[in-house]
Formats: structure tokens, sequence, C-alpha cells
């Protein structure tokens, strides 16, 4: 019976010690990757859009035709290519495109890869190319937005032709960024304008008062504190805070005034906003066609280059990512099976 517990304490001590090693291991790790993380933060990517559509006509092609055509295709292919070469003419150099994608949330987060991008390209840029900026967002923080559409004046101010395509929100903050383009392109269905400023918050201030809680403030200037989730708003706090929204309403107006002019602010600038095909009416747009039919077709003419910044992750960001995707899978698997309505922000 002693040796029992001996030969148990013995494997309960192993076991301490290959857990304890473990934690030690996972601990240096994430230290090292921490430390290596502030020297290095992310890394600018480039992809040739016409190689991708190349490869994906070749796997079609080997699959849609027949062993003798596949045969015939590939004779054609390299006797053009032997007569190209002894013609000795220089190739067609052809005009480049640099196409930049922008998913929106309500802080604009994407800015960090944003300007990370934009420097890039406009290290290498020359005055003929084009930048194509694909933009997806209903809009959020008045000075996020306001900053990532100073990222998009940067490439007008270096001359460059920037056309901003949509195909499915630019609202709010999202048409701010949009209306900086040489030419807009969206969707048939795509939801544009929403050129308004909104803003709202709870009052717990009678639910305060009701349970003798008191919520003190203290602020030196009488408008520093407008209104307040806690506080008692007062009509001249409330009156101030409406202020400042038409002041920022009324910039918004001007900045879209001042980068597209064509718009009619008195239609346009009420925070409605439209599906595509009135936006076009509304000269909010200049054209109805998706992103990829852009693209498309621009290959045919043009060497065109996907854009991206990815952002170098942390270990502790790495382990985090499977539960808060599955935490978003789930979360988004409620809304869609309780909800079929149609939301606009």
């Amino acid at each position: 019976m002693l040796d029992f517990f001996v030969q148990y304490g013995l494997f309960l001590l192993q076991a301490i010690t290959i857990v304890v090693a473990i934690v030690l291991t996972v601990v240096g790790v994430i230290a090292a990757s921490a430390k290596s993380d502030k020297a290095e933060t992310g890394q600018v990517s480039i992809k040739s859009l016409n190689e991708k559509f190349e490869e994906m006509k070749g796997i079609l092609e080997e699959s849609l035709l027949t062993d003798d055509e596949y045969k015939e295709q590939e004779k054609a292919d390299k006797k053009k290519k032997k007569a190209d070469k002894k013609s000795k003419q220089k190739p067609v150099e052809k005009n480049r495109v640099f196409v930049l994608d922008f998913d929106g949330d309500i802080k604009a987060s994407a800015v960090d890869s944003l300007r990370e991008e934009i420097t890039a390209l406009l290290l290498v840029a020359k005055p003929e190319d084009e930048v194509v900026v694909k933009i997806e967002s209903g809009g959020g923080m008045v000075h996020a937005y306001g900053f990532a559409a100073s990222q998009l004046h940067r490439i007008k101010n270096h001359g460059l032709k920037l056309t901003v395509c949509v195909d499915m929100v630019a609202a709010s903050g999202g048409y701010m960024m949009a209306c900086i383009g040489d030419r807009i392109l969206a969707a048939p269905f795509a939801v544009m304008g929403s050129i308004g400023v909104v803003a709202q918050l709870p009052n717990f201030h009678r639910l305060l008062k009701n349970n003798n809680v008191d919520y003190e403030t203290f602020t030196a200037g009488e408008f520093k504190r407008t209104v307040t989730m806690f506080g008692e708003n007062t009509e001249k706090g409330k009156e101030k805070f409406v202020d400042e929204l038409e002041d920022t309403h009324l910039l918004f107006k001007q900045f879209v005034s001042e980068n597209r002019s064509v718009v009619d602010l008195d239609v346009v600038a009420t925070g409605e906003a439209w599906f595509g095909i009135r936006a076009l009416e509304n000269k909010l747009v200049d054209e109805l066609i998706t992103s990829d039919e852009y693209l498309l077709a621009l290959s045919k003419t043009s060497n065109v280059y996907s854009i991206g910044f990815e952002e170098k992750k942390t270990l502790p960001e790495k382990l985090g990512l499977a539960a808060q995707a599955g935490i978003t899978n789930a979360f988004n698997s409620i809304i869609t099976s309780t909800n079929n309505s149609r939301f606009f922000r």
C-alpha cells in the first residue's frame, strides 16, 4: 500500500513538472512574440490580378475543352510566343492600376492599413497610373473618417487618377471618402449618401435619482460638458450639443461640395441614403458597374495589382482569433435566424 502512494506521488510530481514546463514555454513564446512585434508591425503585399484572371481562365479551359482542343490551344499559344520573340519588337508597355480595399467599421479601423498601402504605392507610382479604392462602409466616427478621407487626398495630391468602387455601401463617412474620387462607380443597389450627422445616448439620471444616487460632474469652461449619460441634461446644454451637430453637418456639406461640385446639396445633404440607381440620378455616382466588372475590363489593357497590408499579430492575438471567430459566427447566426428585415444605418 505504501509503495502505491510512493508511485502515485512520483506520477503526480511528474505531471506537475510537465504542466509547469508547458506554461513556462508558452509564456516565453508570448514574451518573445511581443518583443519581436515591436520591431516589425506588418508587411505590404502585392498581387497581380492579371495573373489571377489568367489562372482562372486556364483552369476552366483545361476542364471545358476536349484533349484535342486543349492541345491546339497550347500550340497556338506557343506559336504566338515564338512569333513575338522573332519580331524583336518591344512589348507594349501597359498602364498600371493599383487596387486598395477599405472595409470600414464605426471607428474606421482599416485606416491603419490604408495609410501604409497608400504610402507604399506613392513611392513607386507614375503620373499615368490609376488607383482604384474599393470602399465598403456605413460610416462612423467623424474624426476617424475625416482622417481616412485625408489618406485618399494624398493620392489626389500626388496627381494620380483616383477611382472609387462601391459594391454594397458607402454611406455617411463612407461617402465622405468616396466623394474624393475622380469617378465613383457603384453597383445598382449599393447604398450611397447619408450626408448627415447623428448622435444618441441613453440618460440614467431619473433612475439614479429614484435610487438616491447622486452623479456629480465638475468642469472648467461653460461648455466643457454639454450632455451626459448620468447627469441631468439642461436645455442649454442640449441646445449647444445640437449646435455642434449642425456645425459638423455644415462642414460635411462643404467637404462634399468641394470634392463633388456636381451634386445639389439641398437635395442630397438631408441625411437620406439612396440605392445606386437613384444615386446616379442625384449625381452621387458616375456609373453603375460592379468592381469585378470594372477591374476585369481594365486587365485587358492594363497591369492591375492588388495592394494589401497585413499587420503582424502577436501570439495572444492569434490564440484569441479562433474564440473571437466562434463568438462572431454564433452572433451572426442568431441575427440571421431571427431577423428578416432590412436595416439602414
